[in-house]
């Protein structure tokens, strides 16, 4: 199953938050820049309860005003950010090795309130191995921060 969600409006924040309540085992979280505390609470909520979280993030934007990189460690969720001079530019989550969700929108307040984003939702094993490989890959080559 494909479900699709777009911006502005709460369409995407509603989608992403209800997948993270889903949540029943494990999250990896791939995502260039990370600053809506709605989002956050309901990470910090899933480690709370218990799930296996891991969020890889851009290094040139860990330290943007208003980040929420540093807060999720504090938390003890495990964070890496990428070392390379490029951008580690994307923007999924995979669910429990099963639902990806991906698109264009950054988890910021101004990608929910003002830009025209989007994400899918992908509900097959198949596709979340093929991020999860892609996930594996930078994370190795990530350091914690």
């Amino acid at each position: 199953m494909i479900q699709s969600y777009f911006s502005p409006g709460n369409d995407i924040l509603d989608a992403i938050t209800e997948q993270l309540r889903l949540c029943t085992n494990s999250l990896d979280i791939c995502v260039f820049t990370l600053s809506d505390d709605r989002i956050l609470d309901a990470i910090v909520a899933c480690y709370r309860d218990g799930i296996t979280i891991r969020v890889l993030s851009d290094n040139d934007k860990q330290y943007d005003r208003g980040s929420d990189i540093q807060t999720l460690c504090d938390a003890g969720v495990d964070v890496r950010v990428d070392i390379s001079d490029a951008h580690m530019h994307h923007k999924f989550m995979v669910v429990d090795e099963q639902i990806v969700v991906t698109g264009s929108y950054n988890w910021t307040r101004s990608a929910a309130t003002r830009n025209a984003e989007n994400i899918v939702i992908i509900d097959d094993p198949s596709t979340a191995d093929s991020f999860l490989a892609e996930y594996e890959r930078l994370w190795l080559e990530a350091e914690p921060v």
